[in-house]
Order: C-alpha cells, then structure tokens, then sequence
C-alpha cells in the first residue's frame, strides 16, 4: 500500500484548507452576533487530538500523493466536496445572522470533516483518511457536548 504513495506537494490540498478555513478566519477577526463558539470548552482532551489530527490530515492532504489517483477533475467525490462546502457556508452565513440551532452546529461541524474527507477518497489518499475520521469524531464530540447536549 505505501509504495503507492509518492512524497509530493499537493496543492490542491493545501488551497481546499485554506478555503475551508476562510470563514474561521473571519470569525476570528470578526465576532458573530450571540457567539456562542467563542465559550470555553469543556472538552479540553478532545480538543487536543482533534488538533493534532488536524495537522497530521493537512500534512497528509499535502505531501502524500497517490501514484493511481487521476488528475483532479470533476467527479461525483468532487461534486461532493463542493456540495458540504456549500451547506458550511450556508450554516456560517445562518450563524452570523444570529441564528444558532442543532442544525447550524451540525452544519458547522460535519460538513467541513466530510470535505476533507471525500477529497480524500477522491485522491485515493488512504493515509489521511485515517487521520480524517478521527478529526472527524473528535469535531463531531465537541460540537455536540459543548452546543448541543
């Protein structure tokens, strides 16, 4: 399975988090209205893996590169990535308009994971599938014990 991977800067990985992380970078600059993401965290431990894991997925996003993975081109994994890309956006736009609900904190939550996800199954990256799904977990736990239980 390794020797299908190459060591190799992939850009694509690189620009989709920048992109993902745009509206946390607003958000860091500029407060929403009834901001609850900015409380304190009560799930300190899970937010350490999920850090973690979340530079180990970048880092593997960007440097591993399968050798039988195609050009990036429009497939149905793509047209995924875009589609969860959509419904985070709508739920940050949701969210800064004062609205704060289950669903807006599950659309804040699990579409980015999925995002990185279905790019990685797209590029046939196995090796950050791994620390995709445990970001994906730990999210999923901060999100729903800190906003939602």
């Amino acid at each position: 399975m390794i020797k299908k991977y190459k060591l190799s800067f992939e850009a694509c990985g690189l620009l989709l988090f920048l992109i993902v992380m745009l509206p946390n970078f607003i958000w860091f600059s500029v407060p929403a209205p009834n901001d609850i993401l900015r409380e304190n965290s009560i799930t300190e431990m899970i937010d350490t893996v999920a850090s973690i894991c979340q530079v180990l997925m970048i880092i593997a996003l960007c440097i591993f590169r399968n050798t039988e993975s195609k050009k990036l081109c429009i497939t149905p994994f793509i047209i995924i990535v875009a589609g969860c890309y959509l419904l985070y956006l709508a739920s940050w736009i949701v969210y800064y308009v004062g609205i704060v609900n289950v669903i807006v904190i599950l659309g804040l939550t699990i579409p980015p994971c999925l995002v990185f996800l279905f790019f990685a199954i797209d590029r046939r990256n196995g090796i950050a599938i791994i620390p995709i799904s445990v970001f994906t977990i730990c999210h999923l736990i901060y999100g729903m014990v800190n906003f939602i239980i």
